[in-house]
């Protein structure tokens, strides 16, 4: 019930960054490796920021939590990046990822695969750090909020990508569709929105913790983006098979990827 959904502040005391990595990331066992959808959303990316012609001066990586992954082949087409999250640990440990620290996630097996996408295999030293170059920022986000960078003022940007943020923030499809215009407020007219997602679900595991996520569909998406301005240029499903001790740890049925360009702006009801 939407009484009892994942509030914020639940995420600012609970949520682990390398716990969730771990689950979700980690090398064979994770339930995003399993799946397959990090390989999907790398490749939708690689292809959406090459042969897509999605590029310009910046993007805002909103909600990243502690994830670096999705910005790999983002860093080649953008100048500069701004990661924005909600929670003070995720941008701790993103901070932490910028200055190389030790100890942190290996992000191995997707900097691999970027990599042999692009036609440099074997450089993902190169690759981090021409990341950790173009990542500029990491600044607080709220997502609910009009500016969803507030204090922050950005000019508008090239492009918004987000990954598996949006979903465990809104508890209804109003909620969602009033976050699709606040990140729709950053982008430029002719801008990019980029979505990836999943379908299907209610929860999500990290750790010891259970965590909200809305029940999103394909058809609310289209309906949603399309209503606030943008013309969807591509849009893939990966659909997920049974594994019951995976789907204990996140349920949903498919992922999804929406690449949407913004063609006029629209104000909110």
């Amino acid at each position: 019930m939407a009484s009892s959904f994942t509030g914020p502040q639940v995420y600012q005391e609970n949520f682990d960054p390398r716990v969730y990595l771990d689950t979700y990331y980690g090398a064979v066992t994770g339930v995003f490796i399993k799946d397959g959808y990090m390989d999907f959303i790398l490749k939708k990316l690689h292809k959406t920021f090459t042969t897509g012609g999605v590029r310009g001066e910046s993007m805002v990586d909103i909600g990243p939590g502690p994830a670096i992954y999705q910005e790999l082949s983002a860093c080649e087409a953008f100048k500069e990046i701004t990661a924005a999250d909600f929670t003070d640990r995720n941008r701790e440990y993103l901070e932490k990822w910028r200055k190389n620290e030790p100890g942190l996630f290996d992000w191995t097996p997707a900097l691999k695969l970027v990599c042999d996408l692009e036609g440099r295999s074997g450089k993902l030293a190169e690759k981090e750090e021409k990341l950790r170059k173009t990542l500029k920022k990491v600044v607080a986000c709220d997502v609910t909020k009009s500016n969803p960078l507030h204090p922050l003022l950005l000019p508008k940007v090239d492009c918004v990508l987000t990954v598996g943020c949006l979903e465990c923030a809104c508890k209804d499809e109003a909620a969602y569709g009033n976050v699709i215009k606040n990140l729709s407020s950053l982008i430029k007219v002719g801008g990019h929105l980029i979505i990836g997602s999943i379908l299907g679900s209610t929860i999500f595991r990290c750790g010891n913790k259970q965590f909200s996520l809305i029940n999103l569909s394909e058809a609310f998406l289209r309906k949603v983006i399309t209503d606030t301005g943008f013309v969807i240029e591509d849009l893939e499903v990966l659909s997920r098979e049974f594994d019951k001790a995976m789907f204990d740890i996140c349920n949903h049925t498919s992922g999804i990827f929406i690449l949407a360009r913004k063609v006029k702006d629209v104000g909110k009801a």
